[in-house]
């Protein structure tokens, strides 16, 4: 499974992108963040370290 990130809560604050292992988090325009799934490890670094508690485990 791969981790997604709720824009709504996002502050764009980039600790997310930071602590990815395998650099699979963008910046986008407006400085929120996005994740590409398909090169997620899941290992759940970038849910630990987001000080917002918005990014969580895609489900499904």
């Amino acid at each position: 499974m791969a981790r997604r990130i709720n824009k709504s809560i996002c502050i764009g604050c980039g600790t997310c992108e930071r602590v990815c292992i395998v650099g699979c988090i963008s910046e986008e325009d407006n400085r929120k963040r996005l994740i590409n799934e398909s090169a997620c490890v899941d290992c759940g670094a970038c849910e630990a370290a987001c000080p917002m508690k918005c990014i969580s485990e895609v489900q499904g």
